[in-house]
């Protein structure tokens, strides 16, 4: 009998705790609700010429020598995430994922710097760990 009793409230307890932690999840606070929307000015911008898209494109830096996981961060912030991930690839001949990429450093990168970076670009590194030397 007992056990019946103390798993219905241990259920009943976890199902409170659930709720409140996903009722505290996400949603405008009340003093976000409270504000009153400004106007923003707008103005246009030059068009592009019909039938063309204005094109993206960035500057691939140098990043031979870094963090993996700073050079990652660079070329998403660089390109304000439109090129999101990158590939990399172990030099080492281990053939090792880059599971924690602050462990590893760019030896090589498929993009040379100066070289133009599009969204479509994609951007692969070749690593070491950090302790070990570029081949």
């Amino acid at each position: 009998m007992w056990e019946v009793v103390v798993r219905t409230v241990a259920s009943i307890v976890v199902g409170v705790a659930v709720v409140v932690a996903v009722s505290g999840c996400g949603g405008a606070s009340r003093a976000d609700q409270d504000e009153v929307a400004t106007p923003v000015e707008t103005r246009e911008s030059p068009a592009a010429p019909a039938g063309e898209q204005p094109a993206q494109q960035w500057v691939m830096p140098n990043l031979v020598g870094a963090v993996l996981q700073d050079a990652q961060d660079q070329i998403q912030g660089l390109t304000g995430s439109a090129i999101h991930f990158t590939g990399s690839h172990d030099l080492g001949g281990q053939d090792r994922n880059q599971v924690l990429d602050a462990n590893w450093q760019v030896c090589t990168q498929n993009i040379a710097p100066g070289a133009a970076l599009t969204p479509g670009s994609r951007v692969d590194f070749g690593v070491v760990k950090l302790d070990e030397v570029c081949p």
